[in-house]
């Protein structure tokens, strides 16, 4: 029995989307200054009900095996929508039909209100196979879903994004980053093989033997070439726990020659990240999976009575240096429960204990019903007040990068996590010929910093970026001019296939989806 992807949503829409909601200023004000009342008596429960439900349905799908057949069929229907789209005379571009409030990013596409919407329900792990190492994965498949999957078979990703709702396709065609990319890339990296419908509603494969320059144009192309229709993603040997060290910096210059010190290490760290408390403080965390821990120092820290995991990490700074284990799936979902640290602006009361005795297991709310139950004035207030950017920039000027979001934020805390950018074609790599280190700055939150404008620090930010040669990542605002966004990510290779494969009149560009202009 096929349980479609989205019926949760679907009832909730119906609940609370009716115009008379959002045409009602009383309950608009309610829902902006009491929106965490609303969380917590509508959002929350609906949040259980829906991953409960796509558990279930998970776990009936991969007892009856019917993932691979179904996924056949699935793939047919899109090839049917496209070959319907160019019998009725191509008159508009096209676009996937999942709404824009459903993906995990802050923002929703106005493209959409304009294209042709193609249904692409493609939401399963399609099948293991140890013994080539790779995960077929269909584009829906979440995160939560591949470590649920994989952990217990004793297998997991090279790199595998922290927070629950990140979709596969969502990390290909946008970006992944994990605290593996120092070692492993970004979550594209990964990834061996992908399968698009093209816009003449052909099938094609593609690798690094089979069609590559497709397969390295994939990569941040939006959906702009193709349809996503599944991927292989290399699977590596997984191990009980993580054992993390903690190592607390109290000056600027201490925390950057440490951080840079465990990111450069040729062998050990697993995982590197680390959290900047202040312009002067932060706390780097070095990992090592491992099937061996000492009794006393296990922390099952993913478990709902737990402190959220920024607030547990800034203990450090007083505490010193620790070990301790985590076991693997918990370190994984490590930031999901408070989705980073944006859920203490929505609860703000969320890491108190008694809430969370009693209500934890309910977090986090859907980030997509959030974006569905917002109002204008909601909408606005957060345009205006908050931020929610990734910054990729060499690893060499990550002291001069701190400054300038010091000076243009004053948000605390940041997350840095350290990548290696290989010299591999595709939209963004190294300016050189050498594959480079690089470092995503996340800053997600309301700045304080004196006079804050929202666009104009983003757009101060923007020029930073790009003049020491880094990225922005897409899933946020972004005020570049198209000129600009051509100078920033390298086209070349992109504009090539897009003239192979048609695509002028089947999809807009990058740019036509990710610039301001385009999303609410």
């Amino acid at each position: 029995m096929e349980l479609p992807a989205n019926f949760v949503y679907v009832a909730a829409t119906i609940l609370l989307t009716g115009s008379a909601w959002f045409k009602y200023r009383g309950l608009e004000y309610v829902i902006m200054h009491y929106r965490w009342v609303f969380v917590c008596l509508f959002l929350l429960p609906l949040s259980v009900v829906y991953d409960v439900l796509m558990y279930l349905r998970a776990w009936l799908i991969f007892k009856l095996n019917s993932a691979p057949k179904q996924h056949d069929s699935k793939v047919k229907y899109v090839q049917q929508q496209i070959k319907e789209w160019r019998a009725e005379g191509m008159k508009t571009k096209m676009c996937t039909a999942r709404p824009g409030w459903m993906n995990i990013s802050f923002r929703r596409g106005l493209y959409k209100q304009t294209m042709k919407k193609i249904e692409v329900n493609l939401i399963d792990i399609i099948e293991v196979d140890t013994e080539k190492k790779v995960v077929r994965v269909e584009p829906l498949a979440t995160m939560g879903q591949v470590t649920a999957m994989l952990n217990p078979l004793g297998w997991t990703i090279p790199v595998l994004p922290e927070l629950d709702d990140l979709t596969v396709g969502g990390l290909i065609m946008g970006v992944g980053i994990e605290t593996s990319s120092h070692k492993v890339g970004l979550f594209q990296h990964c990834c061996v093989g992908y399968e698009l419908v093209l816009a003449d509603g052909s099938v094609v494969k593609c690798s690094k033997e089979e069609n590559p320059d497709l397969f390295y144009s994939v990569p941040w192309s939006y959906g702009t070439l193709g349809f996503l229709v599944s991927a292989e993603i290399q699977i590596i040997p997984a191990k009980k726990y993580v054992r993390i060290e903690y190592f607390p910096a109290l000056s600027r210059q201490q925390m950057i020659k440490r951080f840079e010190q465990e990111t450069m290490k040729k062998s050990g760290n697993d995982f590197v990240e680390c959290l900047v408390y202040s312009e002067t403080s932060g706390v780097i965390m070095t990992g090592i999976m491992t099937d061996d821990a000492e009794p006393d120092k296990i922390n099952a820290l993913g478990c709902f009575w737990k402190p959220w995991f920024f607030k547990h990490v800034e203990k450090y700074l007083r505490r010193g240096s620790a070990v301790e284990y985590i076991p693997l799936r918990h370190y994984y979902h490590r930031h999901s429960r408070s989705i980073f640290w944006e859920l203490q602006d929505i609860i703000p009361f969320g890491n108190n204990p008694i809430f969370r005795f009693l209500l934890g297991w309910t977090v986090p709310p859907k980030v997509s019903l959030l974006k569905l139950t917002q109002g204008e004035t909601t909408k606005k207030l957060y345009e205006e007040h908050q931020v929610i950017q990734d910054m990729l920039i060499p690893l060499g000027k990550l002291d001069e990068a701190l400054d300038v979001f010091h000076k243009e934020l004053h948000l605390y805390p940041l997350w840095l996590c350290p990548f290696m950018l290989y010299n591999n074609p595709g939209f963004i790599h190294p300016e050189g010929s050498a594959d480079e280190m690089y470092v995503d700055i996340g800053a997600y939150g309301a700045p304080t910093a004196p006079g804050f404008q929202a666009v104009q620090a983003t757009k101060n930010l923007e020029a930073y970026v790009k003049k020491v040669k880094g990225f922005q990542m897409l899933y946020a605002d972004t005020y570049l001019s198209e000129a600009d966004f051509r100078e920033m990510f390298d086209h070349t290779l992109y504009d090539k296939m897009r003239k192979q494969l048609d695509c002028e009149n089947a999809f807009p560009e990058v740019y036509g989806k990710v610039n301001r202009k385009v999303r609410d």
